[in-house]
């Protein structure tokens, strides 16, 4: 099997970002920029990732110490094929090596996989674009042929140079070997004073290889981030594509301009997601779901025919099939809601199963415990699971009544179809088919003066 050297380039500093943070971990969905080029590069059979930091290298080789990847530092940034050559006493002599940055966060694995093919023994690839707009951009340079024959950073550009629209996006694959040979006869002799990667282009072409251009599917995938406002744009770029995405999937979307997928979703068919809510982490939902605006939902499962009302919270969580939750639930880790049982508005659990039927309808907090099928908890209710110490587990069987504003104060068992009157204090197991009532006897108090507020 072929062999393949990735060498990621992680080491600018990013001054206009404004940040104590290295460029390379900004966030695009959610995720580092460095980790979606990662993720690519994990794509590759058989390739070794070598991530070349310098700027806050610690934060980064930190951040992506499980990526499986050899890092080394460029501690004096003196150019991109001055990067490039730290990497090079880890490469592998018989390997293709492709080189990434880690602040273009998007390339696709099937970009990747084209510029691989593109190399042979006396071919290199190189990833370019045309763009209406190429200022800042390094300029394809052709001959009468139309073969690329260098590249020309636009500091050093000729005025017929810059009218070029064709561009650099420094994404390349060529042999380990032609790269160990070639970069040492690079040079700084630039505008910039820099060692420019681009150079190895007309040294390929001198050596008599050919360069083949690849496009990208789309201009996202080679797309930089040099301060917030390229970053922000991005990120709405990179969110139109996920939602396009998952409407051609079945998932209809009151607005795709207003949906965030920071993770992995997976769903099904025929659901509809109102404006403005976020999927983050691992989530997945199945068929017939409804959900209303402003949901934030994180690592979670979802069962079909679900309905989520708006401004619901949703963490850790699996929600059984024809579900009702919300508005303004929060569902906290550990719950596990049964099929057809109501969550409604002003609602917390935590840790919790609620069994098929089950309804917790309004404005109660019920936290480490295990309610059976079809118990009916009244508004108000609260399940006290710690002591100060340690966590509780309450326990209520199936057909139970919970009066609303009771206290149940855990360890606490109610039996089957138990019955907790209104206001009550519960504190000792309530046996199946036995009503628990805890609450002082009512007395009226004639004559009673309210109090008044003293002069001052």
């Amino acid at each position: 099997m072929l062999s393949t050297d990735i060498v990621i380039l992680a080491a600018g500093k990013g001054t206009r970002m404004q940040s104590s943070l290295p460029k390379v971990l900004h966030a695009i969905a959610g995720q580092p920029m460095l980790a979606h080029v990662i993720a690519a590069a994990n794509t590759v059979a058989n390739g070794n990732k070598i991530i070349v930091t310098g700027h806050g290298a610690e934060q980064v080789e930190k951040a992506t110490a499980d990526s499986g990847s050899v890092f080394v530092q460029q501690n004096e940034q003196l150019g991109t094929a001055h990067a490039v050559q730290m990497a090079v006493p880890h490469l592998r002599a018989e390997a293709t090596v492709l080189i990434l940055y880690g602040d273009v966060p998007l390339i696709s694995p099937a970009t990747i996989n084209k510029m691989l093919e593109a190399v042979s023994a006396k071919q290199i690839g190189l990833l370019t674009i045309n763009l209406d707009n190429p200022t800042g951009y390094g300029r394809i340079v052709r001959n009468s042929a139309d073969e690329i024959e260098s590249i020309i950073e636009q500091k050093d550009a000729s005025s017929e140079q810059l009218l070029i629209n064709e561009i650099n996006t420094g994404v390349m694959a060529l042999g380990a070997q032609q790269l160990i040979d070639w970069l040492p006869q690079i040079n700084n002799n630039n505008a910039q004073g820099e060692y420019y990667l681009t150079d190895l282009i007309a040294l390929a072409r001198a050596n008599d290889y050919s360069i083949t251009s690849i496009q990208p599917t789309s201009a996202t995938e080679v797309e930089g981030v040099n301060n917030r406002i390229q970053l922000s744009q991005l990120e709405r770029a990179h969110q139109l594509q996920l939602a396009e995405a998952l409407m051609l999937s079945g998932t209809t979307l009151a607005d795709p301009n207003r949906f965030d997928q920071r993770g992995k979703l997976t769903a099904g068919t025929d659901n509809f997601v109102d404006v403005n809510c976020i999927f983050e982490g691992d989530v997945v939902i199945g068929s017939n779901v409804r959900i209303g605006a402003n949901c934030h939902i994180s690592d979670s499962s979802i069962g079909d025919s679900v309905e989520i009302k708006a401004n619901t919270i949703i963490e850790s969580s699996h929600i059984g099939a024809h579900a009702i939750l919300g508005p303004f639930a929060r569902i906290r880790p550990g719950t596990n809601l049964g099929e057809g049982s109501k969550v409604g508005n002003f609602v917390e659990t935590k840790n919790t199963i609620v069994g098929k039927g089950s309804k917790i309808n309004h404005l109660s907090y019920v936290g480490d415990a295990e309610l059976g099928a079809n118990v009916n908890v009244g508004a108000g209710t609260i399940t006290c699971n710690y002591d100060g110490v340690n966590k509780h587990k309450t326990d209520i069987g199936d057909g139970a009544f919970i009066g609303s504003n009771s206290t149940l104060i855990a360890p606490v068992t109610i039996g089957e179809q138990g019955f907790v009157a209104a206001g009550s204090t519960v504190t000792k197991n309530v046996p199946a088919d036995t009503l628990a009532v805890s609450r002082s006897k009512q007395q009226n108090l004639e004559g009673w003066k309210r109090p008044t507020k003293k002069e001052d």
